[in-house]
């Protein structure tokens, strides 16, 4: 029975696939996954807190979770940049759902719509949100949602991948000492 990091399996592995896998990366798309996933759940999560009449801070954790996943589906990214854009999304995506949130229950003490409480936003309006609304434990959940969110962005290489991305950038290295 053939194991799946078999020498045969391992040989296999090329400079060329290590190409094709490197070049598959794209920032431009996890920077859009991300961005949407932020939209879909923050809608969602004022929804569903409206609904129920409740607040839940620790859903910025899941929504770290998912804006991770996302990247790592769509960007396919293998170094640094997606792991940091994930916390950089998670983070702002946390701040801009808590907005949200809470322009959803002010609409409901108004009697207006989220949406026109989110129009009406003006600078005198920011300082309020900080001061009433953003709480610490909301901070610690969005750290939490950055960490969580770059964790999973970065894809997992099988043992042949590591092995053919490896061997693309030897390649490289050696052409740029020649």
């Amino acid at each position: 029975m053939r194991k799946p990091h078999s020498a045969a399996k391992m040989a296999s592995a090329t400079a060329e696939d290590g190409r094709r896998i490197i070049e598959r990366q794209s920032l431009r798309d996890a920077l859009l996954a991300g961005l949407i996933v932020v939209i879909v759940f923050s809608i969602l999560w004022a929804m569903m807190s409206t609904l129920l009449n409740k607040i839940f801070p620790w859903m910025t954790i899941i929504l770290g979770i998912l804006v991770g996943l996302a990247i790592r589906r769509a960007g396919r990214g293998i170094d640094w940049r997606f792991p940091a854009l994930a916390a950089l999304i998670a983070a702002v995506g946390a701040l801009v759902g808590n907005v949200v949130v809470s322009a959803a229950f002010t609409a409901r003490a108004l009697e207006a719509t989220t949406f026109e409480v989110l129009r009406a936003v003006t600078s005198m309006t920011w300082p309020v949100f900080f001061s009433e609304v953003l709480t610490p434990a909301d901070v610690v959940y969005g750290l939490v949602a950055a960490a969580v969110a770059a964790f999973y962005a970065n894809r997992r290489l099988g043992r042949a991948e590591f092995l053919a991305v490896r061997k693309y950038e030897e390649a490289r290295q050696s052409n740029r000492h020649q």
